[in-house]
């Protein structure tokens, strides 16, 4: 599998505080990539030193199999967590300085602006003054700036803060698009749920260590505790609760703690015998929020 971004051994010092301690980890080409953990764990050193903002003290970056230079800054689009737009400045005039910034003649830059402009619905902002706008929609602004230049990896730091549902979904469908063609992302939140929906691939970093990183899939499942759940349109049989260890139970549905996953079959096996209507029947997956809280407790 080939990389878009390789962490080697990076370390970030300021002053008497390590912020990030010899940290690795790969993005792969294509994924959506989250970049977890709680205030203060080094997320944004990291972002800031990807960004080349900053250097690192000890270590390496590679981007697209090249150490970080000069040039991969325009390769790169990032939009931090605190947005950076110009208020006084004019939409249209704002966008194309960003995007001339990032290496667009200012004819290339106008092309891809109009596009984005027309797919957001907003061609009528270019005059509008940023400071005119809703903190929603000075969003959609600094995402267009952010994509305009179609990098070859897209750093999002918290995207949906200040969004409706609505405009959440819109930006949210445009990220699924870019990662489509081949754009790859890391994607930085404390909205787990967000993480499960959007994720392929995760790294969680705990004062400055990285402390979990692979497959969300693979993560869930190394984390799971056998929990079953059933759901049944008839009365559970005299015997089951001496059977199966409950883990809990309310109407119509009981969770089951089964000693591994091949019980599974025996559980459902039992179930069918006894003549229960079964309406449904699962293996509860830990939830990321769950596994974030886990393994931050276990590094605390």
């Amino acid at each position: 599998m080939s990389m878009i971004l390789s962490i080697q051994n990076v370390v970030k010092r300021y002053q008497k505080h390590t912020a990030v301690d010899n940290v690795s980890f790969d993005v792969p080409k294509g994924s959506v990539f989250g970049l977890l953990g709680p205030n203060g764990a080094g997320k944004t050193s990291l972002i800031r030193m990807i960004t080349t903002i900053t250097a690192p003290d000890e270590g390496q970056i590679f981007l697209d199999g090249q150490k970080l230079n000069a040039e991969s800054p325009n390769l790169i689009g990032y939009m931090p967590e605190e947005r950076g737009l110009y208020k006084k400045m004019k939409v249209g005039e704002h966008l194309l300085y960003l995007a001339q910034l990032k290496g667009l003649s200012p004819a290339n830059a106008r092309k891809e602006i109009d596009v984005w402009l027309e797919k957001f619905e907003i061609t009528d902002w270019w005059s509008k003054k940023v400071e005119d706008l809703s903190k929603g929609m000075q969003q959609k602004i600094q995402f267009i700036a952010t994509v305009v230049h179609r990098p070859k990896l897209l750093i999002l730091d918290e995207p949906f803060t200040g969004l409706d549902p609505i405009n959440s979904n819109l930006i949210k469908d445009e990220i699924a698009a870019l990662n489509a063609s081949g754009i790859s992302i890391i994607f930085s939140t404390h909205r787990m749920e967000q993480v499960e929906e959007m994720c392929d691939h995760i790294v969680l970093i705990n004062r400055g260590k990285n402390v979990l990183q692979g497959e969300v899939k693979t993560i869930k499942n190394e984390y799971k505790q056998n929990l079953f759940q059933v759901e049944t349109a008839s009365e559970l049989p005299d015997d089951f609760r001496n059977r199966f260890q409950i883990s809990g139970e309310e109407k119509n549905k009981v969770t089951v703690r089964l000693e591994s996953d091949s019980e599974a079959e025996r559980l459902l096996r039992y179930l069918l015998d006894q003549k229960v209507r079964i309406q449904r029947f699962e293996e509860l997956l830990p939830t990321f929020n769950e596994i974030f809280i886990a393994r931050v407790g276990e590094t605390a």
